[in-house]
């Protein structure tokens, strides 16, 4: 009698596995939580971006970006990060073309219709990037292009991608270990591209014992559990502060 030959199946796609996760996840997270994802799309249609148009501004700042640039989730479109902004540095001139659900594609068509001269680029993305699992090469060579486009539009460049997506209370395992991997992979593309375009980067990823997120999750997370509350906003700012992201423009 022959010996039959081993079948021999390809093995599952990395991408495929991660697509049957996040199925998986979203189906415990629809079972255990659907009012988020209602609340989410009530704060997005709330959202309005913040702008400012001092009579005599010192300096120009151009916002893109998706919901966290917008302010989706904050009480008021001053307590967002650019509002924040705007409430220190009241003669700053602040443009605001983000877009809630925007990827980096997506911000990239945001700076191609943007105007030059500005004192700073300021990118809040990547969000949806992770949930909606962008290919990384993809991934990459789109960041890469927003920030050319950034040094074309402005002098400075700062890239701000949200912090540990795993980490909010919006998703629940295993959906929320795929999110805190791809969180991972995303800020490890930001860092790399920042460095070697010379722009600044500032790091919100944390470990998750060392996340104010997850430490004061009640206070900093908005009522969807996914975008940051005004109070999760003013911590960003304040990381943007810390690390630097303003530093260069004096009042």
């Amino acid at each position: 009698m022959k010996n039959r030959p081993h079948s021999t199946r390809p093995a599952p796609s990395r991408r495929l596995v991660a697509v049957a996760a996040l199925a998986t996840g979203a189906l415990l997270l629809t079972a255990c939580a659907p009012w988020r994802i209602w609340t989410a799309a009530d704060l997005a249609r709330e959202a309005e971006p913040y702008t400012a148009q001092p009579a005599q501004p010192v300096r120009r700042i151009l916002v893109v970006g998706d919901s966290t640039a917008v302010g989706t989730g904050a009480d008021a479109p001053l307590d967002s990060l650019p509002g924040r902004i705007g409430q220190d540095h009241p003669q700053w001139h602040i443009d605001n073309l983000a877009a809630n659900g925007a990827r980096y594609a997506d911000v990239a068509a945001q700076l191609e219709r943007a105007p030059a001269g500005y004192d700073l680029v300021l990118v809040l993305a990547g969000g949806n990037d992770v949930i909606r699992l962008t290919a990384l090469d993809s991934l990459r060579s789109q960041i890469d292009q927003v920030v050319g486009l950034a040094q074309q539009k402005g002098r400075q460049v700062v890239l701000m991608p949200c912090g540990n997506v795993g980490n909010a209370p919006f998703f629940v395992p295993p959906v929320s270990w795929l999110m805190s991997h791809r969180s991972e992979e995303l800020h490890a593309l930001v860092s790399d591209i920042a460095a070697r375009r010379e722009v600044r980067y500032v790091r919100l990823l944390k470990p998750r014992s060392e996340d104010p997120f997850v430490v004061n999750h009640k206070a900093l997370n908005a009522a969807d559990g996914l975008h940051p509350s005004s109070a999760g906003y003013q911590e960003w700012y304040r990381e943007l502060v810390t690390q630097g992201g303003l530093a260069g423009l004096g009042e």
